[in-house]
């Protein structure tokens, strides 16, 4: 087996052995296979290997490979984890996870949905609807979030049902919700089959003849499509804008790893986190160990069950791996494009290739720096190039762009952009309700958050660093310094051991990761790194609710624990029909009798961040991007700007065209001269 990086994902070679390995394990029974993923080396043993690369240096022994493996033993209630050494070839440790559920695919997704729709009380439900003739129903199957009404140790899927008018595949079904739903159990069969509320004041009820209306005719409507083969009018004003690198990019890769303007990492990819940042240096600066998306937590607004049901972690429950887009040329990213591979599994663990799951570009990003003299009249002004990793992942009807930026001025930005189409819930004509906007005839797309955790394991200049909480307050007024009382001051406070924190506008609260070791040779003070947070509302739902108690990242926007190899998911490492906490939050009161020092340590710092989505008309029936933002910026981390070296912008390079207006003057009212 050729040599790979540490950090490297499994090759499909690596994942055909693990499967090989295990099934010898388990000779006499039949194994589904749900993820066989990189088990990633403990920090304390990869360091050293990340050291030596780093310098230049001879390298050592590279740490054990260990295979992380989830699977299934005959049925679905035997349910394992297993680790295998794939140099030793042998499985390491076998973990029992009865009562825990593994995420849920594509493929049992599909065997979801034709269950519900042979089943025969399904079909009487539908039946009852008298829909038109012309009506193709689409089943929805969603992953079942505990309200408490029913036994969670049960693998269950929750199906909601619409309808479309058309037979083309991409009609928007969404434009016609029905008034039922499904309970499907693990052995694929239909439990029960309920009426979903339509009115404020409607209760869940059985589906039958009696309960069932027929479908509305007046919520027919042709106004709900969104792809062009449905929705043929499109502008004709918009021009060819290319992107054009006449030398190439700028970037180079080997492998996984990315050097780019002083920046070096290397990029990692797992079924459940998708895209993972891992070793950045800056200028052969240690800047960050690992930076990845822990979990994403959708819970809906509308408290007529069984919508409470309707609250996801889409990479818990999902994957953001697994749900990747192949992201195509032209279309999801621009320019001279490198996107790299990676590698899934089937069932049973026979490799299959995901590709351009992640892209690799640069953009212009407008002016970095510019300052004009106005004694001399001269302008300096240079542009920003950013190098962008992309990926893009479809949880049913949304879409989410997730992508680390890296700019010139040595700034990391993480950004996540939300788009698809809004879950919908049936609504009667002239009716309303305060959880939810309606968006068409007889569509309601109920209000919901999205909240988001970024997991940033920092290495500013070494392993050993601080958390120190900075705000800016006006000075005393009987303070003699500040005759005019205008004067402010910052004040700093360390964290001294795990917790949550809030941020506060009010006091300009920032939030620095700082190496006491190491002084800024300008300023004498620690070199740092500051996280911008992106300001939202935390979770809404109470605090004694399962959404709560099972999301526990969503009550604060930052959390600062201590760094320990298994703790990588704010929700915890299984949130498929979870009904306790085990995340963040539990990790930090597990150890309250004996806190743990997080100042001159190796800690982690967990952001918390989203959006409260009351939806908009304008967001249907496809949603314009949201976009949220957070950074990562340096923090006397330099001894001046580091992107005062950027190449001045010039036009020789940039080849602009000026644009003459309809007389044949330039932009600027002068004769246009090219």
């Amino acid at each position: 087996m050729a040599a790979v990086h540490p950090l490297d994902p499994l090759t499909p070679q690596e994942i055909s052995l693990v499967a090989h390995i295990v099934r010898n394990s388990f000779p006499s029974n039949n194994l589904i296979f749900r993820a066989i993923t990189l088990w990633e080396p403990p920090k304390k043993e990869l360091i050293p290997y990340l050291e030596a690369e780093r310098l230049k240096e001879r390298l050592p022994t590279p740490p054990p490979r260990i295979a992380q493996v989830l699977f299934y033993v005959d049925k679905a209630a035997q349910y394992r984890r297993g680790r295998v050494d794939l140099g030793q070839k042998k499985v390491t440790d076998i973990k029992n996870l009865d009562g825990h559920h593994a995420y849920v695919d594509a493929g049992e997704m599909k065997k979801c949905e034709k269950a519900c729709l042979d089943d025969s009380r399904v079909q009487a439900a539908i039946k009852a609807l008298q829909l038109p003739e012309a009506a193709v129903v689409v089943c929805e199957p969603w992953t079942y979030s505990p309200d408490g009404m029913n036994d969670m140790t049960r693998r269950c899927v929750i199906c909601f049902f619409y309808m479309k008018l058309s037979p083309h595949g991409d009609a928007n079904h969404y434009a016609f919700p029905l008034e039922f739903i499904a309970e499907l159990s693990d052995e694929m069969k239909v439990m029960q089959v309920l009426k979903v509320p339509s009115g404020v004041n409607d209760k869940m009820v059985t589906a039958d003849a009696s309960t069932l209306r027929p479908f509305d005719r007046t919520k027919i409507h042709t106004t709900s499509e969104y792809h062009p083969d449905l929705a043929t009018e499109r502008r004709t004003t918009v021009k060819p804008l290319t992107v054009s690198q006449p030398l190439g990019p700028s970037f180079q890769t080997s492998g996984n790893l990315i050097n780019w303007e002083k920046w070096r990492f290397r990029v990692g990819f797992n079924y459940r986190e998708g895209l993972i940042i891992h070793d950045v240096t800056y200028d052969n600066r240690r800047v960050f160990h690992r930076l990845s998306s822990s979990e994403m937590f959708v819970p809906y607004g509308d408290p007529r069950a069984p919508y409470p049901r309707k609250a996801a972690f889409d990479f818990g429950n999902d994957g953001a791996g697994v749900n990747a887009n192949n992201l195509g040329l032209g279309c999801d990213c621009l320019g001279h494009i490198k996107y790299f591979h990676f590698w899934h599994h089937t069932n049973d663990g026979v490799p299959t290739k995901m590709s351009n799951v992640v892209c690799c570009h640069e953009i212009d990003d407008g002016i970095l720096w510019k300052h004009t003299n106005y004694r001399t009249d001269n302008a300096v002004v240079t542009r920003s190039r950013v190098l962008v990793l992309q990926t893009v992942i479809t949880v049913s009807n949304y879409e989410y762009i997730f992508a680390f930026q890296f700019n010139q001025a040595a700034e990391i930005s993480y950004e996540v952009r939300a788009t698809g189409i809004l879950s919908t819930a049936s609504i009667d004509r002239g009716d309303s309700v305060p959880f939810g906007t309606i968006v068409a005839p007889g569509v309601m797309a109920p209000y919901h958050q999205h909240l988001f955790s970024l997991r940033i394991d920092p290495a500013i200049d070494g392993y050993e660093n601080s958390i120190m909480v900075e705000e800016s307050h006006p000075m005393p007024v009987e303070d003699p310094k500040s005759m005019t009382n205008v004067g402010y001051i910052t004040q700093n406070e360390f964290v001294e051991n795990e917790t949550p924190l809030d941020t506060d506008n009010r006091v300009g609260r920032v939030f620095k990761i700082v190496n006491e070791k190491i002084k800024n040779p300008v300023t004498g003070g620690p070199v740092g790194y500051k996280l911008v947070p992106h300001y939202s509302q935390m979770l809404l739902a109470h605090p004694s609710s399962y959404h709560s108690i099972r999301s526990e990242f969503g009550d604060y926007p930052i959390w600062v624990t201590r760094h320990h190899d298994d703790e990588l998911f704010a929700a915890g490492e299984h949130t498929l029909q979870s009904t306790t906490g085990s995340g963040v939050a539990t990790w930090i009161k597990s150890r309250k009798d004996n806190p743990e020092s997080v100042r001159n340590q190796d800690l982690v710092l967990w952001h918390t961040f989203g959006t409260t989505h009351n939806p908009r008309v304008e967001d249907w029936p496809v949603m314009p991007v949201e976009k949220m933002t957070v950074g990562l910026k340096p923090v006397n981390f330099f001894t001046r700007n580091p992107a005062l070296d950027v190449p001045i912008s010039k036009q020789a390079d940039n080849k602009s065209v000026l644009v003459e207006d309809d007389a044949g003057k330039g932009c600027c009212g002068t004769t246009a001269r090219l």
